[in-house]
């Protein structure tokens, strides 16, 4: 048997699905892999259709077997290497590890000599090589088209060093015997730097500064400067020259308000600024757009109930466009990207960010409200409700795209969103089967990591990684288990249908296991602590709930798993906190804290990646944690953080290249700024 690739701790990479990992009831007939896999039984189905087209016998037909059947592998994304050009062949693994290494135990994986040895009378017709064998030679053989085992090869090969991975026939498999995590928090300590409350925060895009952009939910955006941890200092806001004051424009109430700003990529050049809202049609004429209960979802507007005293679609969720330059914006719209009337009050999410490596806006919305999405709003393909939007914002659609689309605003649809594999699909989403996202997150250091928190209604709430074309559930299923309607027979008629393959969550906690007083809870997600400030919380996912007053932390064991494991984390405030935390001994605080936080509305992060808390009581920020006594055995050891992953670069490239990259990186960057302060000095 050959031995499975080795993967050590400096070259872990995230290696998910092509899509997304899930778990089948029962085993596939064709593929047969162990746990989680990348293909229902419909794609095994045609797996084994291929299979037997291809009439193959012999040492080649296992070979070509496992070949084809890896695109089901959990780890399948870096066997096709996703992240840089499409490939329907995996990368075989190719020795080329010399004997002085210690990673000899990989020479003897070779793959792809293997196959040559034993496939190259192979007819390339129905098989994933006949993507590249070009016009003339999908009717021929391997041997006829790549010549030699060395050209053969330098196709479809790939070494596994200290950086990649590569299929040797058999499952992935990772081996994390060296890899050594920080060791676990035994607390989390804060300082209180403002008495404000905040909805949402964001770096200053200039990548450097300590200044940080905050807003609140009634519509003003704050230009705020951070002080220096141990300066003693409060955070700094020149209420007299606001950033945008967009509250004739927000309606704010209990779910409504302003609760989303992004800046564009490439905010310094083009100084685009983006702001998501919600408005009132019959306050502000400019608040017009199509109901999101329409004929297309089998909706009629009119028979929807009036909620919390609003008329159906009298509130709207809206996406907007400003110009800065860097400290004040006029408070003029220069493009309405995106707007849709809400059916009811609640559940529309509202959060914008830009993917880190795509440059798209991702807009995250809600179901649209009313207990148990009594319309199915969230699995339905033909509506905006309950999904995560993808859209290019960068491009001005035209005549064509608006009558084809039917577009909700001034956007266009990247070409790789899913409706290109599901046509009965809104070409606007990414992902669907959410109920209301609260905070939503890239990894810094591994961006494929994107992760929602899911609010639930009954009894779970939720953290979901979220993949592209991925199906979360709701409202057929509330965190890891099907929810069940209490409500008229023929709304739970309605929910009696099955979804094939949903994703369930990565983390996710019962509602009577945080808050007893309030018997009520709302997830609020955050960030992978990416900060060197505490190198004990250092690629830990950080959660809370909004009326539990605690945290959670995350642990992804092994790395690149996905699988979790959380728990609370202990909170303390620093006795030097700029500002008293409080005096008073609170008895409702929970065990795990003893800070009066009040609601956890949301999290941010600054340029030195360093996260905050903004709660009703204030802003808080994680500092280091010997200011409360806790112990970190790293804190004084080094100021880099500890088990820093490496940049995501295509698996092939060589450590001469990877450090070569780097530094060209760095030599760009450094002569970008040196132009940008030439630039300022010259103002």
């Amino acid at each position: 048997m050959i031995s499975s690739v080795l993967v050590w701790s400096y070259g872990l990479l995230f290696a998910f699905c092509l899509a997304a990992p899930f778990n089948l009831k029962q085993p596939l007939a064709f593929c047969q892999f162990n746990g989680s896999v990348c293909c229902n039984s419909h794609e095994d189905l045609k797996l084994q259709k291929q299979f037997k087209a291809v009439n193959v016998s012999g040492s080649c037909s296992s070979l070509l077997k496992s070949l084809l059947c890896s695109k089901c592998d959990p780890f399948a994304a870096e066997l096709f290497r996703a992240e840089s050009e499409s490939r329907q062949v995996p990368v075989l693994c190719n020795s080329t590890v010399s004997s002085d290494k210690s990673t000899q135990s990989l020479a003897d994986i070779d793959f792809c000599a293997r196959f040559w040895s034993e496939c190259q009378n192979l007819s390339v017709t129905n098989t994933p090589f006949a993507s590249q064998a070009g016009d003339g030679g999908v009717n021929s053989t391997i041997s006829e088209i790549w010549k030699s085992r060395n050209d053969f090869c330098k196709t479809f090969g790939g070494s596994s060093d200290e950086s990649s991975v590569c299929f040797n026939g058999q499952a992935v498999s990772f081996n994390m015997s060296k890899v050594t995590g920080p060791p676990s928090p035994s607390g989390i300590c804060l300082e209180k730097l403002s008495n404000g409350s905040f909805l949402n925060m964001e770096p200053h895009p200039d990548g450097s500064s300590n200044r940080v952009l905050l807003s609140d939910q009634a519509g003003v955006i704050y230009l705020a400067t951070v002080p220096s941890q141990g300066s003693g200092q409060v955070l700094k806001i020149d209420k007299t020259n606001l950033f945008l004051d967009l509250t004739d424009e927000v309606h704010f109430d209990a779910e409504l308000g302003l609760l989303g700003i992004a800046f564009h990529p490439d905010f310094l050049r083009n100084g685009r600024f983006f702001v998501s809202f919600n408005c009132d049609r019959v306050k502000w004429p400019e608040c017009s757009g199509r109901c999101a209960c329409n004929s297309d979802v089998e909706c009629d507007p009119s028979k929807l109930d009036s909620d919390d005293g609003g008329t159906p679609c009298q509130y709207h969720s809206v996406v907007s466009e400003f110009f800065s330059n860097g400290t004040y914006v006029k408070p003029v719209e220069v493009r309405r990207i995106f707007t849709m009337g809400l059916p009811f009050t609640s559940h529309h999410g509202g959060q914008i960010l830009f993917g880190p490596e795509d440059g798209y806006l991702y807009f995250m919305m809600g179901d649209g409200g009313s207990k148990g999405d009594p319309h199915n709003f969230a699995q339905n393909k033909r509506s905006l409700l309950g999904k995560i939007m993808r859209l290019d914002v960068n491009n001005v659609p035209d005549v064509n795209a608006m009558s084809e689309f039917q577009l909700w605003g001034n956007y266009t649809i990247p070409k790789d969103n899913p409706f290109t594999q599901d046509k009965n699909l809104l070409p606007e989403i990414w992902a669907m089967g959410v109920r209301n996202p609260w905070r939503c997150s890239f990894d810094s250091e591994r961006p494929s990591y994107f992760l929602c928190a899911d609010v639930g209604e009954d009894k779970y709430e939720e953290v979901d990684l979220i993949t592209k074309g991925g199906n979360y559930g709701w409202r057929y299923y509330e965190g890891p288990l099907p929810f069940n309607l209490s409500t008229s027979s023929k709304t739970r008629k309605k929910n009696s249908s099955k979804i094939s393959n949903p994703i369930f969550p990565v983390m996710w906690y019962n509602h009577s296991d945080v808050n007893q007083k309030e018997r009520s809870a709302s997830i609020t997600g955050g960030y992978f602590y990416r900060s060197s400030t505490d190198p004990c919380l250092y690629g830990t996912y950080l959660f809370a709930d909004l009326y539990a007053g605690v945290i959670w932390g995350g642990a992804e064991t092994p790395l690149g798993s996905g699988n979790f494991t959380t728990s609370l984390v202990p909170l303390q405030c620093a006795s030097d906190s700029p500002i008293s935390c409080s005096s008073d001994t609170d008895s409702s605080l929970s065990s795990s804290s003893s800070v009066p936080l009040g609601f956890i509305f949301s999290f941010g992060q600054d340029n030195n990646k360093d996260i905050y808390l903004l709660a009703s009581s204030g802003l808080y920020r994680i500092v280091r944690p010997s200011r409360c006594n806790f112990h970190c055995s790293l804190e004084n050891e080094t100021s880099i953080a500890p088990s820093r992953q490496p940049d995501r670069s295509p698996p092939s490239q060589s450590s001469s290249q990877r450090l070569h990259n780097k530094i060209s990186n760095f030599v760009v960057n450094l002569l970008a700024w040196c132009f940008l302060l030439v630039v300022i000095q010259r103002k």
